[in-house]
């Protein structure tokens, strides 16, 4: 009962400052929002790992080239928390650019399905209904926050950021390992975030480091030789968006899953170097 209640005043003042923020302009709204996030951020245990994770990455950084880059990616991830709220107005505002979607005509067009699959970079929540805009058919699975008064908000906001419903999503657990199934099964593609530990998962090198990695969906890619189709997701510097969509690659019996997860951790870690700003650093990745 009493965390029932601390739950309900959590959600309350959760949603009356995005009420708050929605009367602004979405670019002021974001900016206020990453700026309290910033400010706060450095005042939790998650800014400690944060550094960690950065300093492991960046060993010849010095403290204030990594500070600077973990306070970035507050920023950035106060911006995400914010437009998860408001997510139709970005497509509605039509802030998202794509680029090598040349690579993928041929599954859109002969709706092959595929396993599409990004990180925790920019706004990792435009990636479900885009593709579902693209008359993509996908399921993703999204991870249950503990506060089910959020939960179901959250939720509510992904699924009506969609335009079909064709598309959907599961929570992580037996569920969506069923789902997930089901979905391929009906020539639907999966959309998924690689980049965090699975403790039941297998150990592949990132960045120099043998960690618990999920490798499950490379056994679907197999054994339904469904292409994996590298999503990455860039923020702009003019408020817009910037999804890439690369060459596709293709698992076989030749190769091992942690070898293949090997060579799409070298794809991530690009993205990661390339843009550090940007990515979900208070995740203990490394640990």
């Amino acid at each position: 009962m009493i965390k029932n209640i601390f739950f309900f005043i959590e959600f309350a003042f959760i949603r009356i400052c995005f009420v708050v923020l929605s009367l602004f302009p979405l670019k002021i709204s974001s900016g206020l929002i990453s700026i309290i996030f910033k400010f706060f951020g450095q005042l939790s245990k998650n800014h400690k790992i944060a550094i960690k994770n950065c300093k492991h990455v960046f060993p010849n950084h010095s403290d204030k080239e990594v500070k600077k880059i973990v306070l970035k990616s507050w920023s950035n991830l106060g911006k995400t928390v914010f437009e998860l709220a408001v997510l139709k107005k970005i497509f509605k505002f039509k802030l998202i650019e794509t680029k090598g979607v040349e690579n993928i005509n041929s599954i859109i067009e002969k709706k092959i399905p595929a396993i599409y699959f990004g990180i925790h970079h920019s706004n990792w929540e435009i990636c479900v209904p885009l593709l579902d805009r693209m008359g993509i058919m996908v399921g993703a699975i999204y991870r249950h926050i503990n506060n089910h008064f959020l939960n179901k908000f959250v939720l509510e906001r992904r699924i009506d950021s969609l335009e079909t419903n064709k598309s959907f999503y599961t929570p992580k657990g037996k569920q969506s390992a069923k789902d997930i199934l089901d979905a391929v099964k009906k020539n639907k593609s999966i959309f998924l975030l690689i980049d965090q530990k699975d403790s039941a998962g297998e150990e592949v090198i990132l960045f120099n480091k043998y960690l618990k990695t999920q490798t499950g969906f490379l056994k679907i890619a197999r054994k339904y030789n469904m292409p994996l189709v590298p999503l990455e997701n860039k923020r702009l510097n003019n408020g817009k968006f910037l999804l890439i969509f690369h060459e596709p690659i293709f698992h076989s019996a030749n190769i091992s899953d942690s070898d293949m997860m090997k060579k799409i951790h070298q794809i991530v870690e690009k993205w990661i170097l390339n843009n550090p700003n940007q990515w979900f650093w208070q995740h203990n990745r490394f640990n």
